[in-house]
């Protein structure tokens, strides 16, 4: 699946990921290919995806919105933390 990771300033991350984690407002969830449609809000925490070669990444998020729709999620998120 597509994953793009966006802040008010600049594009953090674009590119194939296998699974994604994200902080949710209720709890963390994952997303893996071929998710059902999704919007949630996001507070602050990790945002851990794999890239299609295995390699594992995390940014720290201060919170924001997920969208996930055909295989391709997109992050608006508020900024990101140091």
């Amino acid at each position: 699946m597509h994953l793009e990771i966006l802040t008010p300033e600049r594009k953090v991350f674009e590119g194939e990921v296998s699974i994604a984690t994200f902080p949710g407002a209720d709890g963390s969830f994952q997303v893996l290919d071929n998710h059902a449609p999704l919007i949630s809000l996001l507070t602050q925490g990790a945002v851990e995806y794999k890239s299609k070669d295995g390699g594992r990444e995390q940014i720290n998020i201060t919170g924001g919105v997920v969208e996930v729709l055909k295989n391709r999620v997109i992050l608006l998120a508020d900024g990101i933390a140091a």
